[in-house]
């Protein structure tokens, strides 16, 4: 594999990684020549996972698109690299897994499993990423969802209302 840092072809695998239920692999490689560090996948080519749009488009599923929006969320947030990963990792197996038998999922659902994952790591990147995915159209939507993150998951099915 060419190192995107020096284009040599001389590298090892550092540790190999199953993901997604055995249908990808992650390896950690180090280019022989200037030690720089990089990470592949190796993936079955099959029928491409596609997004399903809200206006019924469909869309091959962009790791790269989730990446950039998940990113823009984190911004100047004290979230690691690493961290980020894990949390793309997480979403695609998340998704693959839910649309395994169509091979799709919709922009909804995608979304839902990005915020639910963003929710248990920082609020603040939640709140940011909830007021571009829910379109939010004015201050009192912004201060109902954050008064929401005070609430369990409980609370919100209830309405609002505290349980005791």
């Amino acid at each position: 594999m060419r190192c995107p840092y020096c284009g040599s072809l001389d590298d090892k695998v550092i540790e190999s990684r199953t993901m997604a239920n055995g249908e990808a692999i992650r390896r950690r490689r180090e280019c022989m020549s200037c030690s720089y560090r990089f990470t592949s996948y190796e993936r079955i080519e099959e029928k491409p996972f596609m997004v399903v749009k809200s206006d019924g488009r469909r869309q091959p599923f962009d790791r790269a698109k989730l990446e950039k929006g998940i990113e823009r969320a984190l911004e100047k947030r004290p979230v690691s690299t690493n961290m980020v990963e894990n949390i793309l990792n997480d979403i695609e197996d998340q998704a693959v897994m839910k649309g395994k038998t169509t091979r799709e999922i919709s922009t909804t659902d995608l979304g839902e499993l990005v915020l639910e994952r963003l929710r248990q790591v920082d609020k603040v990147a939640y709140i940011r990423f909830a007021s571009v995915y829910k379109h939010f159209e004015n201050l009192d939507e912004f201060i109902n969802e954050v008064n929401s993150l005070g609430q369990s998951p409980a609370d919100e099915q209830n309405g609002g209302e505290k349980s005791e």
